[in-house]
């Protein structure tokens, strides 16, 4: 079985450590003395220190990490589409999700998804690689996971996400509910299951959406085309 810990640090960043019952992986490490602390308390042995992406703020923990422990290293760019990392036995599978940056990865480990900047809780990353289409298949082979896959991302940027996708649907109630579920959660993360209810970048094939494309005079006809105006709305 794995683990998960959550960390928080800077103004709305998260690093994570995926760990058994003796070995850890650190991703996105930048609470770099915290995740040290928790290491030493808990006996656990640091194996690998990666990244979802390689923005600064997701890096700046690493060579702390690295000295720190003498853990392998592995950007994200070294990751083959469905490379695995084994710790404890277990397997942890590296999915290439191109669109936020070129080299984004996300983290598949038993029903956990670390997706970084690709995937947030109630939206999704800006697409700074400029490719939509990448992004695109990227976010539909997420979608492909089951409902029950808990979500943990590389921001907190969950209040104004609930907000713009309340902004495009006032009258989706799952927005309102999630509202008042996260905010008595202990760590922050969204299901799969809620995600489809109201990431409005998760329901471009949903009537609501296509009924505020078609108001708003943006092209709709295929579900790329859908991708593409929905990506397009400020």
């Amino acid at each position: 079985m794995f683990n998960v810990q959550q960390f928080r640090y800077g103004a709305d960043n998260f690093a994570y450590l995926i760990y058994g019952s003796r070995q850890t992986v650190a991703i996105d490490g930048g609470a770099w003395q915290e995740i040290l602390s928790f290491l030493k308390v808990n006996r656990l042995s640091l194996e690998w220190v990666t990244n979802t992406h390689s923005h600064y703020d997701h890096t700046a923990g690493n060579d702390n990490l690295l000295k720190a422990t003498g853990a392998k290293f592995h950007k994200p760019s070294d990751f083959a589409d469905n490379q695995e990392i084994v710790i404890d036995g277990k397997t942890i599978r590296i999915y290439r999700t191109p669109g936020h940056t070129n080299d984004s990865i996300c983290f598949h480990a038993g029903n956990f998804l670390i997706s970084g900047d690709t995937l947030f809780n109630a939206t999704i990353g800006n697409c700074f690689s400029g490719n939509l289409r990448n992004f695109y298949f990227s976010i539909k082979r997420l979608m492909t996971l089951p409902d029950e896959t808990v979500i943990y991302a590389g921001h907190d940027y969950i209040r104004d996400s609930l907000a713009f996708a309340r902004h495009l649907e006032p009258d989706n109630e799952s927005i309102r509910s999630l509202s008042t579920a996260y905010s008595s959660r202990a760590t922050l993360y969204t299901t799969l299951s809620e995600e489809r209810k109201v990431n409005p970048y998760l329901r471009f094939n949903e009537e609501p959406i296509i009924r505020l494309l078609r108001e708003n005079n943006l092209p709709y006809a295929t579900e790329e085309e859908r991708w593409n105006s929905l990506m397009s709305i400020e």
